[in-house]
């Protein structure tokens, strides 16, 4: 891990490997759930919500119309994530969800102006044929919709990406209108669901408070003292944790096609993450 210029080590690197550990969790909770995705999702981002009005400053700020749209698109992420994962395996939901660089590569030069290198753009087909494998597993109908609904997510989560990019400091306050964004649009759902148990409070109110809430306060500060290209790197302890968690908990297995895949994915965004960073110390070399 990087440390500054006066050679002491610092925090940063080790809060964002707390927070992909904390995102990491959000399978096998929302799997040992019994409630509904609706009800997990609103308790979740409402939970997420109050915690974050606590914990960043930056997220009171009065929100904006960018802020509003950026809100929305993470809305759509952490619903449709909650949703995939009721439907098809947790380790399919994040893979798929991961796919976002892919989405951002294509999308940067319209909506940022920035062009994707040439580096980024040989991860492409490792990407593509990704994606490509989750679908060769025996799937069930139920499955074969969640994989979509997680490549949904995935889409969603590179706009919020794209968002928070050009939202800069301003990024706390759309994650906090996103909960209850997100929050408002699984009441709906979530009026129709299984009684609330005691078990299934305390799974909400981690996933709110923990998994989503503190994991979010936690990376936003290891951000401040970690290059981008390192922050990324540790984020991508999140899929790997993933479906570890889920079968030590719930005993789920991914697909061999699935893993394959998820693999393929994993090494596309290392490659994407990396690329801009060796492009530029051969460019000075």
């Amino acid at each position: 891990m990087s440390t500054p210029r006066d050679g002491r080590p610092h925090s940063g690197p080790w809060l964002i490997l707390a927070a992909a550990t904390l995102w990491s969790t959000a399978g096998a909770a929302i799997k040992l759930c019994t409630l509904n995705a609706w009800q997990i999702s609103l308790g979740r981002s409402l939970v997420a919500a109050a915690v974050l009005w606590l914990l960043l400053p930056g997220a009171r700020t009065r929100p904006t119309r960018s802020t509003f749209a950026v809100g929305i698109a993470y809305a759509t992420t952490v619903v449709l994530f909650t949703v995939a994962n009721k439907l098809t395996t947790s380790a399919n939901a994040i893979f798929l969800q991961d796919t976002a660089p892919l989405y951002v590569l294509l999308l940067s030069p319209l909506l940022l102006g920035e062009r994707p290198s040439r580096g980024e753009l040989l991860s492409v087909p490792l990407f593509l044929v990704g994606l490509l494998l989750f679908f060769r597993d025996q799937l069930t109908p139920g499955q074969v919709s969640g994989n979509l609904v997680a490549l949904t997510s995935g889409l969603a989560f590179a706009l919020c990406i794209l968002g928070l990019r050009r939202l800069g400091g301003r990024n706390a306050s759309a994650v906090l209108v996103g909960n209850l964004i997100a929050g408002a649009a699984s009441l709906p759902g979530a009026l129709t669901g299984p009684p609330v148990t005691p078990q299934d409070l305390a799974i909400v109110l981690f996933l709110g408070t923990f998994q989503l809430g503190l994991s979010y306060a936690l990376f936003a500060r290891g951000l401040r003292t970690t290059p981008a290209v390192e922050a990324s790197l540790l984020a991508l302890l999140e899929p790997v944790l993933n479906p570890v968690w889920t079968f030590l908990l719930t005993g789920e297995r991914p697909g061999p096609w699935a893993l394959a895949g998820g693999t393929l994915v994993l090494l596309g965004t290392v490659w994407r993450t990396l690329a801009p960073w060796v492009e530029g110390r051969a460019a000075r070399a």
